[in-house]
């Protein structure tokens, strides 16, 4: 895999990690925020796809950061790295 590559597949990964996250955090508040009618169901269904989406947002976070220590470890990568600032 050459290093445009590997850059661009980082970049998704962390744009993912980044919504998934945002995504999270809104199923979360949803738990915490106190409201007239809550049904212990959809407590359960909120926080259950709060902690999906945190977790595979911890997963997507994870797998740019292993692409960008393979960029970082070819020298043809690091080369990469700088011309392409790091969003």
């Amino acid at each position: 895999m050459n290093a445009k590559q590997l850059y661009e597949k980082m970049v998704d990964y962390r744009q993912y990690g980044v919504i998934l996250l945002a995504a999270g955090v809104f199923f979360y508040l949803g738990v915490i925020i106190p409201s007239e009618v809550k049904v212990m169901k959809d407590i359960y269904i909120s926080a259950g796809a709060s902690a999906g989406f945190l977790l595979f947002s911890i997963l997507f976070l994870s797998l740019s950061r292993s692409c960008r220590n393979k960029l970082i470890d070819s020298e043809e990568g690091q080369e990469y790295l700088m011309k392409n600032k790091r969003p």
